[in-house]
């Protein structure tokens, strides 16, 4: 699993952006280290920083969340004090969005490249509706994050039904929840679109947007889905169907916010 280290000026702030993100969690969390404020007061400690990152060295990787610029600065030096030797990304995302989302995806099993996409391209899902998200390029080299922005199907495509036989397996499905897929029930569809021998997507129909990855909770977000908008559940492969009725069970249920 891969872990994460939160560096910020101020200690409190570090805290609140953990705690958010934890509550999006199903299940096991990731370990997270808290590496914030310096000699009690406001700033950040390479030193710290460094010791966090030793404190997990028995993981698969480490994604550093930094506040502020300088903050980067002192994780940079972090790299070189520390004594660990797993690998360790700095993320160039949102402080408190790319936590949430990054810590969401270690959560169902991401890998370090994976979880430093969603984390880097977390403010996708602050785009208001109907506006592209910009196309700023991820920094250090952190692949781009998933993209819900596709072209989807019409609105007026028949509803295919799921055939447990067949490699390809599709179904429409209608949101009920009041609020439509914000942050709770995204998360909850990236906990049960992991384990499956297969990848699916959600393309909203009513309003264009997908297909995107279900394990990804930024992509997710960025559909806009809401109230008796129509989505589109995909998915290949062996586990196609099984993989399809579960995320089709939970959004027919309401997330269990009806």
């Amino acid at each position: 699993m891969i872990g994460f280290v939160v560096v910020s000026h101020s200690e409190p702030l570090a805290v609140a952006a953990v705690d958010l993100a934890m509550q999006m969690i199903h299940g096991d969390a990731p370990p997270v280290r808290v590496a914030a404020g310096a000699d009690g007061g406001f700033g950040t400690d390479a030193v710290a920083i460094a010791a966090a990152i030793d404190e997990l060295a028995e993981i698969d990787g480490v994604l550093i969340l930094t506040d502020l610029g300088s903050a980067v600065l002192s994780s940079e030096l972090a790299l070189e004090l520390r004594e660990s030797t797993q690998p360790v990304r700095i993320s160039g995302g949102p402080f408190v969005e790319g936590a949430t989302a990054g810590i969401v995806r270690a959560a169902t099993g991401g890998t370090l490249d994976e979880v430093a996409a969603e984390a880097a391209g977390a403010l996708a899902a602050k785009q208001p509706h109907g506006e592209e998200p910009r196309g700023e390029e991820p920094p250090r080299g952190e692949a781009p994050a998933p993209d819900a922005s596709g072209a989807g199907a019409g609105a007026g495509a028949p509803a295919p039904e799921a055939s447990p036989t067949g490699d390809v397996v599709e179904r429409d499905v209608t949101v009920v929840n009041p609020v439509g897929l914000h942050s709770r029930p995204a998360a909850v569809v990236v906990k049960a679109a992991s384990g499956w021998g297969t990848v699916p997507t959600v393309t909203d129909l009513t309003n264009g947007k997908g297909p995107a990855p279900a394990n990804s909770m930024i992509a997710l977000l960025a559909l806009g889905a809401t109230k008796d908008h129509v989505l589109r559940l995909r998915a290949e492969g062996p586990d196609a169907a099984a993989a399809v009725d579960a995320l089709a069970a939970l959004i027919e249920d309401g997330f269990g916010e009806t």
